[in-house]
């Protein structure tokens, strides 16, 4: 057997993996992940178990840290929810990015616009974010039904079309808030700061940048999205087409409206996605192009979670600690940012190759 035909056999096994089998090579491959990192540390003058124990350490060393490495959880269990459902239905979302950034900016400005209207105080805060976070989460959505609106009925390519929609996205809301939107009192650009009163308590950790309110409506989104997905009409058809697109077309459904339909349901989580960046972490709207790529990162917790949103939730924990780690590592063991970042590439390039390989493993039995 060729080369060819060894790859075909295993994109062919991996579609076939169980749920167990699939849970065991995602730990394998974060362990072989690891060791290979470490080999490339000592190889480069570094002492590697110091490196694994910093990276540790970094992550979950203090409360600090470990409010740190939740944030960061947070945001990415609700971006990779958004990326996760979008490919179970065999559509490549890629401009999450994009769609957080929008719904961030739809929820900050109804939050600045609303603010004179609403009393002060601890009750007007909440009336202000009860009302910004589902503009946001509809600002999200909108964004999305674009690539979705483009592909079904234009059959236009979504991962072109959701790429050049991030840099645009991007671009024009730059403009807005260096412009017309911007703090006239600061020199970066920003809008204003929100009322002191829009913010989560932080409940745990004394962190004024994580707060247990957010991790809870982004595991209430997991809840929700799972729900949908398991336990209703709307989920077994998203998962059809995205199984067996010709069985569910057999089945009543019109393969245009379940496109559009998953695209809006993926913009409406990224949109949720932004809402809680601008609240719990900015307290303002900044300039888009300086957010962390949650929604980039978001594709590789997605895949290692086998597009499952529950297990989106230990797969953020795990980019979410290497993200905390790597800062850690690269301030106190002066290990160079591009090694950091190379190791950590490694282990996203680990997990996420068996599952590329079970997609491609399940479109070729698809078009079989």
């Amino acid at each position: 057997m060729n080369a060819l035909g060894r790859l075909r056999g295993v994109a062919d096994r991996m579609a076939t993996a169980s749920g167990g089998e699939r849970l065991l090579i995602g730990i394998g491959s974060v362990l072989l992940a690891l060791f290979i990192g470490s080999i490339i540390v000592f190889a480069a003058g570094y002492d590697p178990i110091t490196f694994l124990l910093f990276l540790f350490w970094g992550a979950f060393g203090s409360a600090g840290d470990v409010a740190f490495t939740l944030r960061k959880t947070t945001l990415l269990i609700l971006a990779g929810v958004a990326v996760a459902l979008a490919f179970r239905a065999n559509i490549f979302n890629i401009g999450v990015q994009g769609q957080l950034v929008v719904g961030g900016f739809g929820t900050a400005m109804s939050i600045i616009w609303l603010a004179p209207y609403v009393p002060s105080g601890t009750l007007g805060g909440i009336v202000l974010m009860l009302i910004g976070i589902p503009i946001g989460m509809v600002c999200g959505g909108l964004y999305a039904a674009i690539p979705g609106v483009m592909k079904a009925y234009a059959d236009a390519n979504e991962v072109i079309t959701t790429l050049m929609l991030n840099f645009i996205a991007t671009g024009v809301l730059f403009v807005l808030v260096d412009g017309p939107l911007k703090d006239p009192d600061s020199p970066a650009p920003k809008t204003v700061d929100f009322p002191d009163s829009v913010e989560f308590p932080s409940v745990v950790l004394d962190s004024s940048r994580f707060s247990l309110y957010g991790l809870l409506i982004a595991l209430a989104a997991v809840v929700v999205v799972s729900v949908v997905m398991n336990r209703t009409a709307f989920g077994y058809d998203l998962r059809t087409s995205g199984e067996q697109a010709e069985a569910a077309a057999y089945s009543g459904v019109i393969p245009e409206r379940m496109i559009v339909s998953t695209m809006v349901f993926s913009g409406i989580v990224a949109g949720l996605c932004g809402a809680v960046y601008t609240i719990m972490v900015l307290g303002y709207y900044q300039d888009p192009g300086v957010t962390p790529t949650f929604g980039f990162d978001a594709i590789a917790v997605s895949l290692l979670a086998a597009n499952n949103p529950i297990g989106v939730v230990p797969s953020s924990l795990l980019f979410g600690s290497l993200s905390s780690g790597k800062q850690f590592v690269e301030i106190n063991q002066n290990v160079p940012q591009e090694l950091v970042d190379g190791i950590v590439g490694l282990i996203v390039l680990f997990v996420a190759t068996p599952e590329l390989f079970r997609m491609a493993g399940r479109r070729r039995g698809d078009r079989e």
